[in-house]
């Protein structure tokens, strides 16, 4: 039947652990990254040992000095944006297009140290690999006492963990150096901060003013004229004197004071439902899917409770999108999908039907304020024809 809640399935969580999420960049893109910025450091080495020998004499002398640079400083800026681009591809780093050239060289030569200390710091880890084989070897053979062995072992404990602890502040302060010289500053973070959450603040004050609006129109042009109409039928059928005329009229008022209590329920829910604080998502969304007129399929992977506030801008979005859906789409199936990845819930709703939503529309909008003040994200597809798909990104620690 249309809106079955059956089709709503929860998975239940196996693992055993309710904190558990996948990493930002996976260990292995870091691993690689951090190689590839010793071999683009031992690149630039090489870059300014040769170059600079061929235009170190061009650059002392007066009237060559500017074109000489200009060359050299050409080389310079091909380097800094490959390891931009390295940064971005191995460790997902932002960087603004436009770009001071005049940071590249401080850059390159700051990079140039790290890379380089930190392919002598790779190059100990590998010669203490080389003496782990060489006394496995005297161990097997029997040339090493265990006194010895204990040393060793011992000494190259203390010495893998230095050596550990140095790669890892190399690669945090290869990361510093990319953002420091070309990413943005702290105070323009925070100035960007600000004017997201004016802005935000703002989109929700309209949000909820919209939605009084919407109610009061419910409540006026729905539950209000039902109420006065059943008003009327009470008075028509007191004052009747027909006994069957009368009771004709009291019983299409008992019909009309059921419609008046759907109606207001429809209201009530659409304002806040009741179900989500004492039975949860996943019986608020059945719900929906109940009172759908087209069929909808709600797929729920959870594997702990969301947050309140996140909780209740998923029931809302979902919410909305199936009554536009069902207002404005024509559609004959709606779709649902909901799963925590990354420490955020992604909400997926799509529905066959013949698209052109309109994403500055005012429903559409509010959710996105919604969205927006939770620091999450929302996108729409709906080309004309259809069908209409809409995302949205949650942060929910």
């Amino acid at each position: 039947m249309p809106g079955d809640p059956s089709d709503i399935t929860v998975p239940q969580n196996h693992s055993g652990n309710d904190t558990a999420k996948a990493p930002e960049v996976s260990f292995t893109n870091r691993a690689l990254g951090f190689v590839a910025g010793i071999l683009t450091a031992l690149l630039e080495a090489g870059y300014f040992v040769v170059v600079g020998a061929v235009l170190g004499p061009a650059m002392l002398w007066p009237r060559t000095r500017a074109a000489a640079i200009r060359r050299f400083l050409v080389g310079v800026r091909w380097l800094t944006e490959l390891e931009l681009r390295r940064r971005s591809r191995f460790f997902d780093d932002l960087f603004p297009v436009e770009r001071d050239d005049q940071k590249a060289l401080p850059y390159l030569t700051s990079h140039l140290a790290a890379g380089l200390l930190s392919a002598i710091v790779v190059g100990l880890l590998g010669f203490g690999l080389v003496l782990v084989v060489l006394v496995t070897r005297g161990m097997i053979r029997g040339s090493l006492g265990i006194w010895d062995l204990l040393a060793q072992v011992l000494l190259g404990g203390v010495l893998l963990f230095l050596d550990i602890q140095g790669i890892i502040t190399l690669a945090g302060l290869d990361g510093r150096l990319a953002r420091r010289y070309f990413g943005p500053s702290e105070r323009e973070m925070l100035k960007r901060r600000i004017a997201e959450l004016s802005a935000s603040r703002a989109g929700i004050v309209r949000a909820v003013d919209s939605e009084r609006q919407r109610i009061e129109r419910d409540l006026h042009d729905g539950v209000q004229q039902r109420l006065v109409a059943l008003a009327m039928l009470l008075g028509r059928a007191r004052r009747h004197r027909d006994p069957v005329e009368a009771g004709r009229l009291m019983e299409q008022a008992h019909r009309e004071s059921e419609e008046v209590l759907v109606e207001l329920r429809e209201v009530a829910w659409r304002a806040y439902p009741s179900a989500l604080d004492n039975l949860g998502l996943p019986e608020a969304l059945a719900g929906v899917a109940e009172r759908s007129s087209i069929p909808v399929r709600v797929r729920i992977d959870l594997d702990t409770p969301l947050p309140r506030p996140v909780e209740t801008a998923t029931y809302f979005v979902v919410s909305e999108a199936v009554t536009n859906a069902v207002k404005h789409s024509g559609a004959a199936a709606i779709g649902v999908a909901i799963e925590r990845r990354s420490g955020c819930v992604h909400v997926r709703i799509t529905d066959d039907g013949a698209g052109g939503a309109d994403p500055a529309g005012s429903g559409l909008s509010g959710l996105g304020l919604r969205v927006a003040a939770l620091d999450g994200r929302m996108s729409v597809g709906s080309p004309p024809g259809g069908p209409t798909e809409i995302t949205v990104e949650i942060p929910c620690e």
